[in-house]
């Protein structure tokens, strides 16, 4: 069963090799948006320095010059074993353990604002990756969420803290299930995040979490609370990488 998948009595067949002139840099910051990625490309000082291959094309690896600190930023992939898996790769060319990780979210409360930031406190882990770098449980703990909140604080950004829900399959995310996630107190649900904790923590990395909250799933029929091409409040918002950018300088 894929709960007794974690192995930590043999060696892995393939590991990360990192490379020997590797970016050194204070911490990594990824987008899943290729607006953001546009985003970031025409408004803050930016050097392509690598590039990680799937069999899907060819992303770049670009160095951020900012507030006297240099950062990583990459485009990553959707669901949880293309995103591990690019980490991993990414972890070849650029020499950090300070992940900041920012995107969409389906929002399972009503009460929460389209737009509005949710920090998950732990992830229901209801994907396959995770259970190969960590131990069977059903959470995994995102231990860094209250550093997030406490960076939201100091902003005065308004934000809300609350269990997420990793999925692998966004097309199945019943009735029934979504009723089983809200009663264990789940605000969100993506499609990352538990397996992203479980790989910094097999790795030793730091991993800080924000979502934003988007769709909504807590109504009688599935609502986008957005329109064709509005970006505000939505995964493609670029004020979350401002957002991500302080987050990352505050840590030092």
């Amino acid at each position: 069963m894929i709960v007794n998948s974690f192995d930590d009595k043999s060696p892995s067949k393939i590991n990360p090799s990192p490379k020997e002139n590797r970016l050194k840099c204070d911490a990594c910051i990824m987008t899943f948006s290729h607006i953001i990625e546009k985003y970031v490309l025409e408004n803050y000082d930016v050097e392509e320095v690598s590039f990680y291959k799937m069999v899907t094309g060819i992303y770049p690896v670009y160095k951020i010059n900012y507030n006297g600190k240099v950062f990583a930023f990459y485009k990553t992939l959707l669901g949880a074993p293309a995103c591990v898996g690019a980490l991993e790769d990414v972890s070849e060319l650029i020499d950090t353990d300070k992940f900041i990780v920012f995107g969409g979210a389906g929002c399972l409360d009503k009460e929460i604002a389209h737009g509005k930031i949710m920090i998950p406190t732990a992830s229901y882990r209801d994907e396959g990756t995770s259970y190969h770098y960590k131990e069977a449980s059903d959470y995994i703990d995102i231990p860094n969420a209250d550093k997030v909140a406490e960076f939201m604080e100091s902003k005065s950004l308004p934000y809300v803290l609350g269990k997420n829900w990793t999925t692998d399959s966004f097309y199945r995310e019943t009735e029934n299930n979504i009723a089983k996630r809200k009663a264990d107190g789940c605000i969100s649900v993506e499609m990352e995040c538990s397996a992203m904790q479980a790989v910094c923590d097999f790795r030793g990395y730091d991993l800080y979490y924000f979502l934003t909250s988007g769709d909504l799933l807590d109504a009688p029929t599935w609502d986008q609370r957005h329109k064709e091409g509005e970006y505000a409040g939505t995964q493609h918002d670029t004020r979350h990488f401002d957002i991500a950018i302080e987050l990352a300088n505050s840590l030092f």
